[in-house]
């Protein structure tokens, strides 16, 4: 069976990835694609700014790509293969904070991926009037340029000639081999973005030697022993409202973090997530298990597993961080090994997001003065702000996108029979979230 070519689409926030989306879903190129998204945010927006096509839209919205929601891409492939017959191209749209290198990993290191997909290209656009914001302190920007096989230099109209020649000359400094695109609102031609003909294995690994070594979305994995069936797993408040888990059976002596195992687990990662409520009992099948620990305060959840013997344990932050205890009959159980994961790739912790959701119609100047408000005293700490408003007086949607001090606003499709609701986003930092709330609501007509 012939591969699929997957084609990535990163660059950093603001820099025209949904234009040049939207451009290709328009153009008449005779492909099929369907479409992943990600979106480094707490509410959906991107999708909503998908124009309509007949192309499907699937929408990961719960953090990074390149971390644990790598599991949700990898089931996502999985599940589209089911359709196989609908498509002949996929399209994943990566966040502005993912670095793309663990992206085109997964279709490297995993061996179901590998034999079902192809990396036809990373393509990474550049927002030509802010590079220099963020290339020197965001890590990010760096990878996205240097996994790139073509570099859209996008917004070309907003920089003079000298500045546009200084930005290609920073951007091929970091990137020598990718080809280098100009454009304004992401105008390039398809056929240069799409079947690209291949991603760059070599120059991967020139910029990360340990490119196809696996990086893992869990932090930790014990090996146990159990002499009975019952396993508890006692835990209290940590960094996180909840706790992702896998649980593996392994076979004869060997230790949950060698590799095969490892790689089993990252699997298994990919799988939906059985939700289990505090003091509540869950069998678990004789196979790997995704489990979902929420809950705050100390709390025991029980587990009745289908035989005794050795098992392995992932889990997504570090028991120390809950103050976890394993118990097995009664009895506190010490894993005979331990391995700590170091993790692939880590965020600038400075830069958060904000995402409101509002019912009600608002008024139009109020909202100008507010976001005019929010660009003249934080337009340098906003990385970017997108919305759908719903204003009162019209039938149409209004939408907003800002990079900066930059900012765009329109009217777009009708509403129809979608519901008439307010969302945005801001992503930055110094981010004043009451503020925020406060501000969007005194919007309301």
């Amino acid at each position: 069976m012939e591969k699929i070519p997957v084609t990535v689409l990163t660059g950093f926030l603001g820099s025209g990835k949904t234009t040049l989306l939207n451009r290709i879903l328009t153009e008449n190129h005779g492909k099929r694609i369907a479409v992943i998204e990600n979106e480094f945010g707490e509410i959906g927006i991107d999708q909503a700014l998908v124009i309509n096509a007949e192309e499907e839209v699937f929408e990961m919205n719960n953090g990074c790509i390149c971390c644990t929601v790598r599991g949700d891409l990898i089931r996502i492939l999985g599940n589209l293969m089911k359709r196989r017959d609908k498509f002949d191209h996929i399209l994943v749209e990566t966040t502005g904070m993912a670095d793309p290198g663990p992206v085109a990993q997964t279709f490297f290191v995993d061996d179901d991926m590998k034999d079902l997909f192809k990396l036809d290209g990373i393509i990474t656009l550049i927002d030509a009037k802010h590079l220099h914001l963020h290339i020197d302190d965001t890590a990010e920007c760096k990878g996205q340029i240097a996994f790139a096989d073509v570099i859209v230099l996008n917004k070309t109209d907003l920089v003079t000639p000298a500045e546009l020649e200084a930005v290609e000359r920073r951007v091929t400094g970091i990137n020598k081999m990718a080809k280098v695109l100009r454009a304004t609102n992401a105008n390039v031609a398809i056929d240069a973005v799409l079947d690209v003909g291949g991603f760059d294995l070599d120059r991967a690994l020139t910029t990360k030697p340990d490119f196809l070594e696996p990086e893992y979305p869990f932090e930790w994995a014990g090996t146990f022993d159990l002499k009975s069936q019952s396993l508890s797993l006692d835990l209290g408040d940590g960094p996180d409202p909840t706790m992702d888990i896998v649980i593996r059976s392994l076979s004869g002596t060997s230790d949950a973090h060698d590799e095969s195992n490892a790689v089993g687990a990252l699997r298994s990662w990919s799988h939906e997530a059985t939700e289990v409520s505090p003091g509540a009992t869950v069998a678990v099948p004789d196979g790997p298990m995704t489990l979902l620990l929420p809950g705050s305060g100390r709390r025991k959840f029980d587990l009745k597993l289908a035989g005794a013997g050795r098992v392995g344990i992932y889990t997504q932050h570090m028991p120390s961080e809950f103050e976890m205890r394993f118990e097995s009959a009664g009895a506190v159980l010490d894993p005979l090994a331990e391995h700590e994961f170091t993790a692939g790739h880590t965020h600038d912790e400075q830069v958060t997001s904000v995402g409101i959701h509002l019912d009600g119609e608002l008024d139009e100047e109020r909202v100008n003065r507010w976001i005019n408000k929010i660009l003249r005293e934080q337009g340098t700490d906003i990385f970017r702000m997108k919305g759908i408003l719903n204003i009162k007086g019209k039938n149409n949607r209004f939408v907003f996108q800002g990079v900066h001090m930059l900012f765009d606003a329109s009217e777009d499709r009708a509403w129809g029979k979608a519901p008439r609701t307010n969302d945005i986003v801001f992503i930055g930092r110094k981010l004043d979230r009451d503020a925020l709330n406060e501000g969007f609501k005194a919007c309301l007509a």
